[in-house]
């Protein structure tokens, strides 16, 4: 996760640089300026047409690695050892964060751990649950999405 963070930081400078070096160019009506910013933005459209074709190409791939990455995440939401605890929380803290509850199916891909007796798992967690936001699920409130 953090390496996408760090691309992102990377391609955001290079483009404010980019920006800077395109009005410097324009300002100072310098050609060679000019023309670098225009070579560097026609590299920026050459790699987004090669990844779009890549992409395009590649769905499937892409589409099955996604999958098994989902279907894991749910194993793991299943796990009843002691290993994907610390996941576990965390995805509670995401649920509870954006008001959501599981991957797939909903309370399903909690498995065994939706009932045990501690648990707040996806629990609705208004004073008055609305329609709108929660669902009766084995006689508790749950978040709908």
């Amino acid at each position: 996760m953090l390496a996408g963070v760090n691309l992102l930081i990377a391609v955001g400078a290079i483009i404010m640089i980019l920006g800077f070096l395109g009005c410097c160019g324009a300002v100072k009506e310098s050609r060679c300026m000019l023309m670098l910013f225009f070579i560097a933005l026609l590299l920026i459209l050459i790699l987004q047409v090669t990844g779009g074709i890549l992409g395009a190409v590649y769905k499937s791939q892409v589409e099955v690695a996604f999958n098994l990455t989902i279907n894991a995440s749910v194993d793991a939401l299943q796990s009843t050892a002691g290993e994907y605890k610390e996941y576990q929380e965390e995805f509670q803290k995401f649920e509870k964060e954006n008001q959501c509850c599981g991957l797939l199916n909903g309370p399903k891909d909690w498995g065994e751990n939706f009932n045990k007796l501690s648990s707040n798992i996806c629990q609705c967690e208004l004073e008055k649950p609305s329609s709108d936001l929660c669902i009766e699920y084995q006689k508790r409130y749950i978040y709908k999405k």
